[in-house]
């Protein structure tokens, strides 16, 4: 049974159907991938699970709550975090500031509490302990001891890839949406994430959705994907169902692409 099911949704854009009647299911702690060519609707769909965008129609359903048309905001704290194509990140802060953002959602004591009141550490200071420990283990996880003090901004484009994949950590989510994670990496880069991606599924037994244009790595982490087309549904199956669905190896992946992870494959055997 899926904990996270998309029930046909829909939305349009100046009165042209950007996404039209798509629905799947996401069984707990798998990977679930989205293909399709630019423009197809992959991001659209994301919007509209993570409250940027209200569908139409349809619903978006986490464990049986119907979470449609939540805000943002609510949307986070209900279990669902992101990240996006292009790095939402405060460039003038230090990785560790940036990581510490995303505990907001989880802090209820306010800043004008005090730390250390009557020979007593106070509600305020130890929820900051524990919001650091969950932080230092995420620091630890994705190997970012290096950078842990360096403003954002100073840091390579893979570096910050990894540090918003580390904030979306930091909000314990129930469900990751990863939007194209690996865009702007060089090979040794998007090898350690495609690591790392199958280490959060099972270290921190989280559910990913995920969009990504490196079909390499689409067929070798998913345990199940769904290719659009012009914001339709083509269809939702295997990495070896998809792989051969003729119209996907006609406008997504492409005979030479399939060839190639075919002989990927081979190899690895």
């Amino acid at each position: 049974m899926a904990h996270f099911k998309v029930e046909n949704i829909g939305i349009s854009f100046g009165g042209i159907r950007a996404v039209q009647d798509v629905n799947f299911g996401v069984r707990q702690n798998s990977i679930f991938s989205i293909i399709g060519p630019n423009g197809s609707g992959k991001t659209t769909i994301f919007n509209m699970i993570s409250g940027i965008y209200k569908p139409a129609s349809g619903r978006v359903v986490l464990d049986g709550e119907n979470l449609t048309g939540l805000s943002p905001d609510r949307v986070a704290r209900k279990g669902i975090a992101r990240t996006f194509q292009n790095i939402q990140l405060f460039g003038n802060a230090t990785v560790m500031d940036n990581l510490m953002l995303g505990r907001h959602i989880h802090m209820k004591t306010g800043v004008l509490s005090g730390f250390f009141m009557l020979g007593k550490w106070t509600p305020c200071a130890r929820e900051e302990v524990r919001h650091r420990e969950v932080v230092e283990r995420i620091v630890d996880f994705l190997d970012l001891q290096s950078v842990r003090d360096q403003f954002v901004s100073s840091l390579p484009y893979g570096k910050r890839k990894l540090v918003e994949l580390g904030r979306a950590l930091a909000l314990e989510p129930k469900v990751l949406l990863l939007d194209e994670p690996s865009a702007g990496m060089n090979t040794e880069e998007k090898d350690d994430l495609r690591i790392w991606i199958k280490d959060i599924q099972e270290d921190y037994r989280v559910t990913i959705l995920l969009i990504e244009h490196d079909m390499n790595m689409v067929m070798g982490i998913s345990d199940k994907i769904l290719a659009i087309n012009q914001g339709v549904k083509i269809i939702e199956g295997t990495p070896a169902e998809v792989q051969k669905h003729p119209d996907v190896i006609a406008a997504y992946l492409g005979e030479e692409d399939i060839d190639a992870h075919d002989q990927e494959h081979r190899d690895m055997v």
